[in-house]
């Protein structure tokens, strides 16, 4: 079977409805805890998945562990190895692709649909036109060399990069938002939403309401740059 390195931040922050489309692609999921177990060879997964979590890119003197994955992935993308990045994860990608990662004017926390570029709309998040997608970061970064910017919303210019067909940055969350699961996000980061005065009721109907679409969305989204994967 195929091996995906799947390295967290958060508990609650995992492969949501990504998984079962991973499984289904003949991938081996190995669950790696950031900080806790070490990192193994950057080169030995054949896909590396990395997700979302609280902390940021530049929060390296407080959690050390944030330089230890991008000088990682720094590796692993030199070396054009499949890798996905969401949210925190395609923070840590563009910094090790040698962009700033800096906090936006507000934090975007809720769900909006994205604008696609060319590159967006000819390629997997093609899927996404149209579809409220869930939005929860307070920093963004600029377009890394080399790679082509995939979709932007108004407070966040560049929302997903790709570089060739095997690196995959995604600053929103296609994998995140149906209930039930999606209440652990509400209570994880219930002291985040009353800093930034959003209602978890709100956030609660709109995943109601949006969830089903873009379980469907996502799930085709990674379908399809798996499949972009084969050789």
């Amino acid at each position: 079977m195929k091996s995906a390195l799947i390295l967290r931040h958060l508990a609650f922050e995992d492969l949501g409805t990504f998984a079962p489309v991973l499984r289904d692609a003949g991938y081996q999921l190995r669950d790696i805890e950031a900080a806790v177990v070490p990192l193994p060879d950057p080169l030995e997964p054949d896909l590396v998945v990395v997700l979302g979590g609280p902390i940021g890119v530049n929060d390296s003197a407080a959690f050390p562990c944030m330089t230890e994955e991008r000088d990682w992935l720094a590796m692993r993308l030199a070396a054009d190895c499949p890798t996905l990045g969401i949210c925190l994860g395609a923070q840590l990608m563009a910094a090790a692709l040698g962009t700033r990662v800096a906090p936006i004017a507000k934090k975007e926390i809720g769900f909006a649909p994205l604008t696609l570029t060319a590159p967006g709309r000819a390629g997997p998040l093609a899927h996404l036109s149209d579809i409220p997608v869930l939005h929860w970061h307070g920093e963004g970064f600029a377009l890394p060399v080399g790679a082509e910017r995939l979709a932007a919303t108004p407070a966040c210019e560049t929302q997903g990069f790709a570089r060739g067909r095997t690196i995959l940055g995604l600053q929103f969350h296609p994998e995140a938002g149906m209930l039930p699961d999606f209440e652990r996000w509400l209570i994880g980061h219930s002291a985040e939403l009353a800093q930034a005065g959003i209602a978890p009721e709100a956030l609660r109907q709109d995943a109601k309401v949006h969830g089903p679409a873009l379980r469907a969305a996502g799930q085709a989204m990674f379908r399809h740059w798996l499949r972009e994967l084969e050789p």
